[in-house]
């Protein structure tokens, strides 16, 4: 039974992780310097102003923090209104939970105003009840929160209110919290992979998108 849905959004909505892997290097290339390859992957559980500490270090650059992310989140914000797309099904699978009139919440780590941007280009806007950054909670997905908000502001118990989620310690919070996990595939996690799949309720794998979501629904009973 799905009463409600609470989607993540870079990773399990949006094909937009590689981006925040790649910036970086992007901006370093724009002023000249030449990153090394495995930038990306150094620089992805920091935030960008630890990452633009690190670079400052690394390659001795005289621009500040500051100047680093705003650039870094330029080179961001123009792929996000310009260039993202969503993950293989997504559309498919919103518009179908629309049609069901099951009412859907976003629950992201990320910006408000990149998800909007995005959301309107795609035209998957009209699908969220609500968005909720971890920002305006006040928690991360270390804690159930948000989630717990987004079954509240769809009026959609835990118990039957669906959580799609690449991340897997996202993912786990959720179980953990007593609500049923979709999890989805994404190329930037794939170590979790296994891990995600044992926890999820439905797991939407490298060879199960989204399009396969009600055929696995009706494969748990």
């Amino acid at each position: 039974m799905i009463t409600g849905a609470v989607f993540d959004v870079d990773g399990t909505l949006l094909d937009s992780m590689d981006i925040w892997q790649e910036a970086a290097s992007l901006y370093l290339k724009g002023i000249g310097v030449e990153p090394r390859e495995d930038l990306g992957r150094i620089l992805f559980p920091m935030t960008v102003e630890q990452g633009a500490a690190y670079v400052i270090e690394e390659y001795g650059l005289k621009q500040t923090k500051e100047e680093i992310a705003k650039g870094v989140f330029s080179i961001v914000g123009d792929f996000y209104a310009n260039e993202v797309r969503l993950k293989p099904g997504a559309g498919e699978l919103l518009e179908e939970l629309f049609c069901r009139k099951i009412p859907m919440a976003a629950a992201t780590t990320g910006d408000r105003a990149l998800v909007e941007s995005a959301f309107s280009r795609l035209d998957v806007r009209k699908y969220f009840k609500k968005i909720l950054t971890v920002k305006d909670v006040g928690k991360g997905k270390d804690e159930p929160d948000i989630y717990f908000l987004a079954a509240e502001a769809l009026d959609s118990p835990a118990e039957s209110t669906w959580v799609f989620e690449d991340g897997l310690y996202a993912a786990r919070t959720a179980s953990s919290a007593g609500f049923p996990v979709a999890g989805v595939y994404d190329r930037a996690s794939e170590e979790d992979q296994e891990a995600l799949k044992g926890l999820s309720s439905v797991y939407l794998g490298k060879e199960r998108d989204y399009r396969e979501f009600w055929k696995l629904m009706e494969e748990r009973k």
